[in-house]
């Protein structure tokens, strides 16, 4: 009879400790994402590798079950580069990578990230085509990659994701023209004013702007 009681006592260690697997994977996947940076403010000071639960560092948001939900990043002065670890935080909600100098391709593995609402990775260097694995992200409603070096078309597969609001790509070296299918179809064209069905032609993407919020107004 000794193993049901030895399996009644480890049972709920196990349970208790699967919110701290969870977490300690998470902060394995931030902790390679600083490893790929360059830091010069040390803005990333706090990412401390031996710390189990990431909840605890700056920059980082964490929800009430210790999952991260929000990485701020914005305006760090870091450079470098993503990498496919940044898929595994399954809860991420926010991804603010903005006005820095982060380069290279957009890793495939950010398509994972089906909580994400909001991707803000504009103002960096990132090259490359925009992942197709994006049209994954369910949720998402504001996709900001302007002002990169991104190339080749736009996925027609972003087309389906019906959450869509703000998609910016401006100011990058992409090339063929904005599918207007499903949710594409949708951001009111005719109303752009003096840019006109022009607009669709992204040989010179200074002016392919997508916004519902911002053409509304108009």
């Amino acid at each position: 009879m000794a193993f049901p009681t030895l399996l009644t006592f480890l049972l709920p260690l196990l349970l208790s400790l699967s919110p701290s697997l969870s977490t300690n994977s998470e902060g394995n996947a931030l902790h390679a994402l600083r490893s790929r940076l360059s830091d010069p403010t040390h803005v990333l000071q706090s990412w401390d590798p031996t710390l189990v639960n990431p909840c605890t560092w700056f920059h980082v948001t964490c929800d009430a079950n210790n999952h991260v939900i929000r990485l701020d990043l914005g305006n760090s002065n870091i450079s470098g580069s993503l990498g496919p670890e940044l898929g595994e935080l399954k809860h991420l909600q926010y991804l603010e990578l903005y006005r820095n100098n982060i380069g290279g391709k957009i890793p495939k593995e950010l398509g994972n990230l089906k909580s994400l609402i909001s991707m803000d990775m504009y103002g960096n260097r990132f090259e490359g085509e925009i992942p197709k694995s994006f049209a994954n992200l369910n949720n998402i409603r504001f996709l900001r990659l302007n002002n990169n070096k991104l190339s080749g078309p736009i996925p027609r597969e972003l087309t389906k994701l019906s959450n869509l609001k703000i998609f910016d790509v401006s100011n990058n070296e992409l090339c063929g023209t904005i599918p207007v299918d499903g949710t594409f179809g949708s951001f009111p064209m005719e109303r752009v004013g003096a840019l006109g069905r022009e607009v669709l032609e992204i040989r010179d993407t200074r002016t392919a702007m997508m916004s519902l919020a911002d053409l509304e107004r108009i």
